[in-house]
């Protein structure tokens, strides 16, 4: 598999060139968050950062890639996702219309052919269980899931971006091994590798503006552009397996925000308060509460992203058998650390927080 690394360095120069000159339309456009209580960052800062990164990701791909259906569903999906990004960053939307168009774009992807049609039984890996009238819901739960939580992850100066970047980084290495391990190439895998890593230079292209202290925020342009393509991207390379742990892998590879947004909801539901209700319970909340500094929050959970993503290559690399073990070694000591940490705490008695006017930017649950 040959990579394209001429397009990976455009991908990253196009993004830090860009960025500066959607700086500049943010403020013309009014998209900026102000500071409040609720908020870490002190100034007006604009937001709809991810723009840069669309735009250089869109560009390198259209102008290298063959367009297969995979590619165009996803460009497609993630063009809609983008301009519903914009819409928020610059008026502010309800929940509800922002999450009837992130379904909206996860039914762009399947109508191009990707979806989830067959689940591994963990009980006996070589039979494959039909998901038959139930492939395109649960497609689509799992793009609108995971593009949530790397918006709700987005909650420090370049935290959403540096994990999405060992995320895509992390796919690319998973499914780069499982095709040379196999010599076999399912439809989709090689697209995915290519495309992750452009897109992951892209987001490096982004990061110097966006790491503490951000010059521009990522915005739900970014965020949920970022999170969208995650989803995508993982289905595309590694739901092609014939074992439970190709089920795993990228729950693994995506666990930050995924658990994060997993606990977020636990912890509000067991607690008799609204789901959507916002709180500072969050892993980088719960981290800055015991002394670590913005900076080193930030990197304290890009630690932990790469741990998680080493695991996830690792598992590749095993057999099933000891993939499985480690798989339960890490979910012991993720539980133990989320109730040593309080993000899956339900007996805080946390105040609600009322809600911003419509005007200003949706502070993130």
């Amino acid at each position: 598999m040959q990579l394209p690394l001429a397009a990976i360095l455009v991908g990253l120069v196009l993004a830090f060139f860009a960025t500066p000159f959607v700086r500049k339309l943010a403020f013309k456009c009014g998209a900026i968050d102000s500071p409040n209580e609720r908020k870490v960052h002190k100034k007006t800062m604009p937001r709809m950062g991810g723009l840069a990164i669309y735009l250089s990701f869109v560009l390198v791909v259209l102008f290298t890639q063959e367009m297969t259906p995979f590619i165009k569903g996803l460009l497609l999906g993630g063009s809609l996702i983008v301009l519903l990004g914009i819409a928020d960053d610059i008026r502010g939307i309800s929940p509800r219309l922002k999450l009837s168009g992130q379904i909206v774009a996860a039914l762009v992807v399947v109508a191009f052919g990707l979806e989830v049609r067959t689940l591994t039984n963990p009980f006996a890996a070589s039979d494959m269980i039909a998901l038959g009238v139930l492939a395109i819901p649960i497609t689509v739960l799992w793009l609108v899931s995971v593009t949530n939580a790397v918006n709700l992850i987005d909650g420090l100066d370049g935290l959403a971006g540096g994990i999405t970047t060992i995320a895509l980084l992390t796919i690319a290495a998973t499914v780069w091994i499982e095709v040379t391990k196999t010599g076999i190439a399912a439809p989709g895998q090689k697209e995915a590798v290519v495309l992750a890593l452009i897109l992951a230079a892209a987001v490096l292209g982004f990061l110097p503006f966006n790491f503490n202290p951000a010059r521009i925020f990522l915005g739900d342009t970014g965020s949920m552009f970022l999170g969208f393509n995650l989803a995508v991207l993982s289905m595309m390379g590694l739901a092609k397996g014939p074992t439970f742990i190709s089920l795993i892998i990228p729950v693994v590879i995506l666990g930050i925000p995924l658990l994060d947004t997993t606990f977020a909801v636990v912890r509000r539901f067991l607690g008799n308060r609204p789901i959507m209700q916002p709180d500072k319970e969050h892993l980088h909340h719960r981290l800055m509460e015991m002394g670590l500094s913005h900076r080193q929050t930030v990197l304290c959970i890009y630690a932990i992203s790469l741990v998680l993503g080493m695991s996830a290559i690792v598992m590749t690399i095993i057999s099933p058998k000891y993939a499985m073990l480690l798989l339960a070694a890490l979910s012991t000591v993720i539980i133990i650390a989320a109730n040593k940490l309080g993000v899956a705490n339900t007996g805080r008695n946390t105040p609600y927080i009322a809600p911003e006017p419509q005007t200003e930017k949706h502070q993130r649950p």
